[in-house]
């Protein structure tokens, strides 16, 4: 068993295969001047079980074609099974019809994925619990939660004085495991979205809020939903804000948001790679490779 990987996240992939003694495999990709991408499989694959991991990239739509490429590279060389590893599925939160005329992206990503022959994918702390319904291929959804529950105990000693926090009404099921792994109280922010511009309209806050909050999502994007969510926690009683996220999309220019916000400190994992000019000071990453070592040990 092998485990490629695209051009996304070389990093994880080099720490899975570390922690799973999976040796990595060679793949050669080229990106033509019109900005066109061949993929050729360089290692020998006939009837080998073998892992492709891709993140998203910068460019998300250039990220499942070259993965696309891959999948199929691989199982035309031979590849008796092409398990794909995606950390973050990429258009997960359009995975269903918001107005009238709206192409379901998700769904059309799936089906692509599983006609190029991927056989299995695993993926981590999916927007919707729904999702899984889409897939037609095995899939195992793994999670960042026990991780984040690791670093929280580690960091606030007195867990009495934390409240964990869902910055939205989607979360909470995700809030509720996480409490309950801590023994903590936690509070939800209930917010309205403009359904054509995704810009938050109004947000009401329940729950009682202590000392430290800490808001648990499971992706930055923008991070004005962070940012939102902070201002309204220490206008409500907290003292101190930190933010947990699984996936750190970082679509606009996370430096200087969170460094001029309220947040203290900001822990995301490394399903998708953070180059040098996305980082930040108050950025933590936790590594999620050793999640899906373990799981890949099980094939």
């Amino acid at each position: 068993m092998k485990l490629f990987f695209g051009s996304t996240n070389k990093s994880l992939a080099e720490k899975i295969s570390k922690e799973a003694s999976l040796p990595l495999g060679e793949l050669e990709i080229f990106k033509f001047p019109d900005g066109e991408t061949r993929v050729r499989v360089i290692d020998n694959v006939v009837d080998e079980d073998v892992w492709v991991l891709q993140s998203r990239g910068r460019n998300p739509d250039s990220s499942y074609m070259e993965l696309f490429f891959i999948v199929d590279a691989l199982k035309r060389s031979g590849a008796r099974f092409v398990g794909t590893i995606i950390p973050y599925l990429s258009y997960q939160r359009q995975d269903h019809v918001f107005r009238s005329g709206e192409a379901v992206s998700l769904e059309v990503i799936i089906k692509t994925l599983e006609r190029v022959g991927a056989d299995k994918i695993i993926t981590l702390d999916l927007h919707s619990i729904k999702i899984p319904e889409l897939f037609n291929i095995p899939m195992t959804h793994l999670s960042a939660i026990p991780l984040f529950a690791e670093v929280i105990k580690e960091k606030f000693k007195n867990l009495d004085r934390c409240v964990l926090v869902s910055p939205d009404m989607g979360g909470i099921r995700r809030i509720k495991i996480l409490a309950d792994e801590l023994g903590v109280s936690f509070a939800t922010i209930e917010k309205n979205r403009d359904l054509e511009t995704g810009e938050i309209e109004s947000a009401k806050l329940d729950g009682e809020i202590k000392e430290n909050a800490i808001i648990v999502d499971d992706m930055i994007s923008t991070g004005r939903t962070i940012g939102a969510a902070a201002e309204l926690l220490l206008k409500n009683g907290a003292k101190n804000v930190y933010a947990f996220a699984t996936h750190p999309v970082f679509s606009s220019d996370p430096p200087i948001f969170f460094e001029s916000s309220s947040v203290s400190e900001v822990f995301v994992t490394d399903s998708i790679n953070v180059p040098k000019d996305k980082q930040f000071a108050k950025l933590n990453i936790i590594s999620v490779a050793g999640l899906f070592s373990k799981e890949l040990s099980k094939k």
